[in-house]
């Protein structure tokens, strides 16, 4: 974490506790905002073959709720649950065990469903549910889970912690202009990085077509002065000094020796000692005299991912295992390895390979696999252009890794400068967020139960403990169709507040407003 993030999000705890509010706004926790707070299932029941869903937190993904597996249970059972969770349109879904912290507010439009342990329901009480989902997807409160996370194999947060999360709370017609606006803007970011996440696939692409085009003579038509590439064809063996392999028997490994090199560490930009095996110097004579790898020689895996390729670029002394190892002869060795790494040659392979889990190349293969060869000086030309649009893909790759890393600030951005009270304008007019509280905390201490202590208002939290059970898996189509986000509207008291939010699913049907992403 840079030091410059670390002091904003030192700023922003500062926030949510109370230090700097926005005027209008007030100082609570998510137990006073709620007037329950629930898990799901400690003991889930046993899967059915037919029967209601009951989901985890691997259906909670991308702050919507999705049914691609899920468990089945029958009614009896569910009935049962559904008395714990009683999941209703609105109210906020939280995962809390394993993957903590993932939102969704449940939309119109779905059939019933429970909950096992690693979701909890948040029912919010006088506060939109969407904002209440952005509170919890914030950087803050993301922190504030990790600290208070408890467990060794699997960490989860309690509910008690859970009701004491620190909670902005702005007035409530404050709350619908912030999640208005954070819908729309977050929806462009997302957006954004859906199409900037092909950039990768589109550099592989071309990569691959650079490659094509250089064995093929294409790369090179205009550089002879036109017409088709009359090249040798040849083999392997004739095309390099000789073809052979790496020892198949597996040494003793020692502590400290020798670095023996196995498919795995075979990269596209050249050899990786990061994770070797290491043998001892007698063990490497032996396996050297069958196949000693010098430099500007080319390795090719065998077994398992077959064919990746890399020229052998430093001084290093190491064997080789099930490896095959090309030795350089009297053309270019790195005009031989473009030829290897072309989707023709790995066609090639593809097509040969044999083996049932595991496949493999023979070394027989290899010798025999065919190799067009141009003159050597065409060689050298076909190397200097690829050299020289492979460092182009390189540019686009760093810039890609820029922008990404760019992107996946700026939802954290958008969020704490929206909990800071600087997304959207104050109006002084609407009523502050303390009469609100107030409000809140009369309407719980009305309903509670004579006898029982009524300060300071709580969310009614749900006793219980246990881990999570094995789950039976379905996969499908949710048991109803899933209503699309709409914006959230505005309104200037809390009665046109509740009146707008009903009118949701008609302003859903007129679609999202659209507006620039740095719109004030």
């Amino acid at each position: 974490m840079t030091i410059e993030l670390q002091m904003e999000l030192d700023l922003d705890i500062e926030t949510v506790h109370g230090e700097g509010l926005p005027e209008g706004w007030a100082k609570t926790t998510l137990g006073e905002v709620c007037f329950r707070l629930v898990d799901g299932s400690h003991n889930p029941p046993k899967g059915q073959s037919e029967g209601l869903p009951m989901l985890s937190a691997r259906n909670i993904q991308n702050s919507r709720i999705n049914f691609e597996e899920y468990r089945l249970i029958s009614e009896k059972d569910f009935e049962l649950e559904n008395r714990r969770t009683n999941i209703n349109i609105g109210d906020v879904l939280l995962t809390i065990v394993g993957a903590i912290g993932r939102t969704a507010v449940v939309p119109e439009g779905l059939g019933r469903f429970t909950l096992q342990r690693s979701v909890a329901v948040l029912k919010p009480q006088n506060v939109v549910a969407k904002y209440l989902a952005y509170v919890l997807d914030s950087p803050i409160t993301q922190t504030f889970f990790e600290a208070n996370a408890r467990g060794t194999a699997q960490k989860g947060i309690y509910l008690k912690a859970l009701a004491e999360t620190p909670f902005p709370l702005p007035p409530l017609p404050e709350q619908l202009r912030i999640a208005d606006k954070l819908e729309t803007l977050l929806s462009r970011v997302d957006a954004g990085r859906e199409r900037l996440e092909r950039v990768p696939r589109l550099i592989k692409r071309f990569r691959q077509a650079v490659l094509s085009a250089a064995v093929s003579g294409e790369l090179t038509r205009e550089w002879r002065g036109g017409g088709d590439a009359e090249w040798e064809e040849t083999s392997a063996q004739q095309a390099f000094s000789s073809v052979r392999d790496g020892t198949h028997d597996t040494p003793k490994y020692v502590e400290l020796g020798i670095p023996l090199i196995t498919s795995k560490n075979i990269r596209s930009w050249g050899l990786d000692f990061g994770d070797v095996k290491y043998i001892s110097e007698n063990d490497h004579l032996e396996i050297s005299k069958r196949s000693a790898a010098d430099k500007e020689d080319i390795l090719i895996s065998m077994i398992g991912t077959i064919g990746n390729v890399c020229i052998i670029d430093t001084d290093n002394v190491f064997s080789i295992k099930n490896v095959g190892l090309f030795k350089k002869g009297i053309h270019n060795s790195r005009y031989l390895e473009i030829y290897l790494k072309s989707p023709q040659y790995q066609n090639f392979l593809i097509a040969e390979a044999r083996g049932g889990t595991q496949k493999f190349v023979s070394l027989g293969v290899l010798r025999s696999s065919p190799i067009l060869l141009p003159p050597l000086p065409e060689q050298l030309e076909i190397v200097r252009r690829v050299e020289s649009l492979f460092a182009f893909a390189d540019r686009l790759e760093a810039r890609y890794a820029s922008a990404l890393s760019s992107f996946n600030r700026l939802t954290p951005a958008l969020l704490a400068k929206a909990f800071r009270g600087e997304l959207v304008a104050q109006d002084p007019n609407d009523e502050p967020a303390l009469v609100l509280l107030e409000r809140i905390r009369a309407q719980r201490a009305a309903t509670t139960p004579k006898g029982k202590s009524k300060t300071p208002a709580k969310a009614k939290v749900a006793a219980g403990g246990g881990e999570l059970g094995a789950e039976g898996k379905r996969r499908g189509r949710p048991p109803g169709a899933q209503a699309t986000a709409a914006p959230t509207p505005t309104a200037a008291s809390y009665d046109e507040a509740v009146r707008k939010l009903q009118e949701l699913g008609q302003a859903r049907a007129e679609g999202t407003r659209q507006v620039s992403l740095f719109e004030d």
